[in-house]
């Protein structure tokens, strides 16, 4: 298991896995919570063997001895003219638990994973509107790389953002 400190500002600490069986009922409900248009339940069995499918636990209060997931992130490696390329496919955190350092967390640890792959850079997609995530991105080096228009089905487009290792 891996412990990453949260926010400064709690005093509580994310604890970072890979994602087991037992955790999908709980990721799906954060993907539902946190997407419009969410993964099915089976894409997400579908990636329980990839070492970049992790999940985030924090402890439900300072007293507790009790663990709730609070978030989790998909990210695998795919082939790129010769060369992997990290891809994160899906992140998101539990409502409740936002702004403590879940997010950073389970990004630092997928990027981490795609790092003992040898990839030479991680691409990801995100919302243009979503000026939180992009926040966090740029926070880990990525950077604007391109733009898929009309990728959601809402007509919104998406960034691509890219970190080269």
């Amino acid at each position: 298991m891996t412990t990453v400190p949260a926010d400064e500002a709690s005093d509580s600490e994310v604890h970072v896995r890979e994602a087991e069986r037992a955790d999908l009922l709980a990721v799906f409900h954060i993907e539902q919570e946190a997407f419009p248009q969410p993964w099915p339940f089976s894409a997400f069995e579908r990636f329980l063997d990839e070492p970049g499918f992790l999940v985030a636990q924090v402890r439900d209060d300072a007293d507790s001895r009790e663990t709730a997931t609070a978030g989790y992130v998909v990210a695998d490696v795919v082939p790129n003219h010769g060369e992997a390329l990290g891809h994160v496919k899906d992140i998101a955190v539990a409502e409740e638990c936002r702004g403590r350092g879940v997010g950073r967390g389970l990004l630092q640890q997928a990027l981490t994973v795609l790092a003992t792959e040898n990839v030479a850079s991680v691409k990801l997609e995100v919302r243009e509107a979503n000026e939180t995530a992009k926040r966090l991105y740029r926070g880990f080096g990525f950077e604007q790389r391109g733009r898929l228009p009309r990728y959601y089905s809402n007509g919104e487009d998406a960034l691509v953002m890219v970190r080269d290792f």
